[in-house]
């Protein structure tokens, strides 16, 4: 079950505020050079998700920050306990959004959680840990909510800027940015230490994202007032440490609305955050949450849900959306510059030793006009070339990639990093490619390694087991003439298994095709992976997995809650 456990943990005083966070600029100090300064954030565990496609499909809001990510020890999990990369409703959640055009940023820690470096003291996992969240969602931007005890703790920090020093290192168009608890007069000695904790790193944090919210002085507090004071003192604060901060690299994030300690956030706060930001130049704008962005319904009185507020549904992302961070916000008369997004469809493929996959490279404007674009990539094996036709682009266009795996190349599966590089800054996108020494079965639906009836040619369903829907159909299909239909309801996935038992302690490529939405396929029992896709077209799925001591598994694929059916044919297992 998916908890909103963070919605309802934002309530605290100034010093153990439950924030907000945003994220900075993806090519420049100057936020307002992206697509990213207005980014809001949205609980990805509270219910109310929906919002969030309403606001990207209806309102124009381009780009958003998910919360919240925590360090459980030396791994991480979303907030309703699922593993990153891995999470069967935040995940598909974040891919919907990004579908519809919006960027995201991934945010970890919050009021009821830490960031990795504060939960894990290894640095080579840190760093393992972070690089994982880029790689797993295709993202140049994170943020790091910092708040309560965590934020005094000076070891934590000290790994924080040293993985990202790492991180920047190998990812060059990452930014980052530290959310942190502030006062009207600015931050905490606390707070400042985080700042002298990236300068002895030598690293710059790009956005320091200031929580104006829940100061406790009184429920006649000017928050719009309280938000521009608490910006001025911040950055004085930061060019004490650093005389090169500017209020680029300053992000400002109210709780609209009520807040926790009675004081409220308006409309006319909004407007006067704005016009601060637009005529000095914020780096972010973000507020708590869009989940909240709306008035409360019949008897609901919750934080977490509604602004408790007379206001429209959506009001507040209204008043945001137009800024630019370059002046040119609803008060500032500015400019967009130019920006624009990158995407890979499929995001994975599986290639025997002497093939090739195609992926197709697509590209959008997300500000300003279309520019030119140099297409690369990054992280072949050897063996291995990529190449892209054509290699340059202009932003709205696409390209195809090709991956031609030699009969030299090693078994294994690489992530390969694809860059697309315009005047206006560089955006990436993650390829994984696993290659193979030999395919198995599957083709024509004839068989798939240890798994039976793998492409469903017999015409039944056994010795998959399905509830009530799962059937095997003659149209469409991968090969062959047949293919399993999946047909989820509002309060069942649909899923259809099959128990096999394999070698014990060894690793496994299991892959399929499937076309419909939100079609997941993975392994269950003695081990535990999956992977999905959202398209109306066959695609192929991969994933890899490591048997345990007995060697059993369940091989299924599901769709999801009330969705339409999924369909998949050619299962494969080597």
């Amino acid at each position: 079950m998916h908890l909103a456990r963070y919605a309802a943990s934002v309530c605290a005083v100034a010093l153990t505020t439950a924030g907000v966070t945003v994220a900075l600029a993806p090519a420049s100090s100057a936020a307002g050079s992206s697509v990213y300064s207005v980014a809001p954030y949205v609980d990805m565990s509270n219910g109310q998700e929906g919002l969030l496609d309403t606001a990207v499909t209806g309102h124009g809001l381009k780009a958003y920050t998910a919360a919240f990510v925590l360090g459980e020890g030396c791994t991480q999990i979303w907030g309703d306990t699922l593993p990153i990369g891995a999470d069967s409703y935040t995940d598909p959640e974040i891919a919907r959004a990004k579908s519809e055009g919006a960027s995201v940023i991934i945010s970890s820690g919050g009021a009821a959680g830490e960031p990795l470096a504060w939960t894990c003291s290894t640095q080579s996992t840190i760093d393992a840990g972070y690089q994982a969240i880029i790689n797993d969602y295709g993202v140049t931007q994170l943020d790091f909510d910092v708040e309560g005890a965590a934020v005094a703790d000076t070891a934590a920090a000290a790994r924080q800027m040293q993985a990202m020093k790492d991180l920047k290192a190998s990812n060059p168009n990452l930014r980052f940015s530290m959310t942190l608890p502030v006062l009207a007069s600015g931050l905490t000695n606390d707070g400042v230490n985080i700042l002298k904790a990236a300068k002895t790193a030598g690293v710059k944090i790009d956005v320091v994202n200031i929580m104006t919210m829940d100061y406790y002085s009184g429920t006649g507090t000017e928050m719009g007032q309280g938000s521009v004071a608490a910006a001025q003192a911040t950055l004085a604060q930061m060019q004490s440490v650093d005389s090169s901060y500017t209020y680029a690299n300053l992000g400002i994030t109210p709780m609209i609305g009520k807040n926790d300690d009675g004081s409220t956030f308006t409309l006319a706060d909004a407007q006067t955050v704005e016009s601060f930001a637009a005529q000095h130049g914020v780096g972010r704008l973000a507020f708590w949450s869009v989940n909240r962005d709306q008035p409360c319904g019949g008897s609901a009185n919750s934080l977490s849900t509604c602004t408790q507020i007379s206001q429209n549904s959506l009001a507040f992302t209204d008043a945001f959306v137009p800024y630019t961070g370059t002046g040119g916000g609803s008060g500032g008369g500015g400019t967009t510059s130019s920006d624009f997004s990158l995407a890979l469809s499929p995001a994975t493929a599986s290639v025997a030793q002497g093939g090739s996959a195609t992926a197709a490279v697509s590209t959008a404007v997300t500000s300003g006009s279309a520019e030119s674009v140099g297409l690369s990539a990054s992280g072949a094996p050897s063996g291995v070339s990529v190449s892209f036709s054509p290699a340059s682009v202009t932003s709205g266009g696409g390209s195809t990639l090709t991956a031609s795996v030699g009969s030299s190349a090693a078994a294994g599966t690489y992530t390969i990093t694809v860059t697309g590089t315009a005047a206006s800054g560089s955006h990436t996108a993650t390829y994984k490619l696993t290659v193979t020494a030999a395919s198995s079965g599957g083709g024509g639906g004839t068989g798939g390694g240890s798994l039976s009836n793998a492409g469903f040619e017999t015409g039944s369903l056994s010795p998959w087991t399905c509830p009530s829907g799962g059937t095997v159909v003659s149209s469409p299909v991968h090969s062959g003439s047949h293919a399993l239909q999946v047909v989820p309801t509002s309060s069942a996935t649909g899923e259809c298994d099959q128990a096999v038992t394999l070698s014990a302690n060894h690793t496994y490529t299991l892959t399929a095709y499937v076309q419909g939405p939100y079609a997941y396929v993975g392994v269950s029992g003695g081990a535990t992976a999956s992977t999905w896709s959202n398209s109306s077209s066959w695609n192929q799925l991969t994933l890899s997995f490591t048997t345990g001591s007995s060697g059993a598994v369940t091989v299924y694929v599901h769709g999801w809650y009330g969705q339409s059916a999924v369909t998949a044919d050619d299962f494969t297992l080597s």
